[in-house]
């Protein structure tokens, strides 16, 4: 049998190639955004905290109205297969996002009945972007206060996953017109420091964690490693508002994301932050602790890659 050389997805109770899903253009997805997703990665080609990544994506239907004719149980399966049946595009050191992608489903073109019933669903294999944020881990993320205000629970909580992004689109256009290598950070509706596009915010300010209230932001995956990591080490994790002062002043600032893990913040508005080293060692003990509880060196498998290719972000 002839080994596929393209990746391979779930869609709508399929396994097929990429190139042959098609989803409807009266996909209330495509049309609306309405909808929702979550991704995971793996370590060493296996999954990491699946099961909560999935338990996530359920919450965001249940707050969606969204149902869906598969378990919990049968996602995390599928999502192991579509991991199974793309490993072998994979390099030894590589790793991959899994991401389940559902739709409300399909639109009525006026009161005929419409072509498919039921939501759409797609569970898809990515690349990690290791040559493109390689650099990130020995320079730094330099933050720029978007000018859009994340959505506010009054609106849309913001704890859902939801497909529509443009707020997220917007803020990161914004910024990267005053800084191209910039990445953007949301302020809440009451003027304090929120989130990234897809990252949760850390400070480090005299030895301890400060992070941004859960109820204010989509508390992610790695945000809670980070907190069960911290607690591990003894170091003290509060969450609470947080404003520019208290970044600015802050000692180190990390990211947390589902594809880089832990990385470091060097500057926030132009302003340095204070420790000096990038990444700061508190940071570095974060780091250090996600490797060992994993068994696989992420921050090597990003920065391996930095003299293959320009630095692009």
């Amino acid at each position: 049998m002839a080994v596929c050389t393209e990746r391979l997805a779930y869609y709508n109770g399929k396994f097929l190639p990429e190139s042959q899903i098609a989803v409807p253009f009266r996909d209330r997805g495509f049309r609306w955004g309405d909808g929702c997703y979550d991704m995971a990665r793996t370590f060493n080609h296996r999954s990491f905290k699946l099961k909560d990544h999935i338990d996530r994506l359920y919450r965001s239907l249940r707050y969606l109205r969204i149902e869906v004719p598969v378990s919990p149980d049968e996602m995390a399966a599928i999502s192991e297969e579509v991991i199974a049946r793309n490993l072998h595009l994979l390099e030894p050191h590589e790793d991959c996002w899994i991401a389940q992608r559902i739709s409300r489903g399909v639109d009525a073109a006026g009161d005929e009945q419409p072509m498919r019933l039921g939501p759409t669903i797609i569970v898809e294999c990515i690349p990690l972007p290791y040559r493109s944020r390689a650099h990130l881990y020995v320079e730094g993320i330099d933050l720029l206060i978007t000018s859009m205000r994340r959505t506010p629970p009054s609106s849309l909580s913001p704890r859902a996953k939801t497909a529509n992004y443009l707020n997220h689109t917007l803020a990161d256009l914004e910024v990267r017109e005053r800084n191209p290598k910039a990445w953007p950070l949301f302020l809440d509706q009451a003027g304090n420091l929120c989130e990234g596009t897809s990252n949760n915010l850390f400070l480090v300010s005299g030895g301890k964690l400060v992070t941004p209230r859960e109820q204010l932001v989509l508390a992610g995956v790695s945000r809670q490693t980070v907190i069960e990591l911290a607690d591990e080490l003894g170091i003290p994790c509060e969450e609470r508002d947080i404003d520019l002062y208290d970044a600015v002043n802050a000692d180190e600032i990390f990211l947390t994301m589902t594809s880089m893990c832990v990385c470091p913040v060097r500057s926030l508005e132009g302003t340095r932050v204070r420790a000096d080293t990038i990444p700061g060692p508190v940071t570095c003990k974060l780091q250090e602790a996600w490797i060992e509880r994993v068994g696989c060196d992420f921050v090597n498998q990003f920065t391996r890659t930095l003299n293959s290719t320009p630095q692009v972000t």
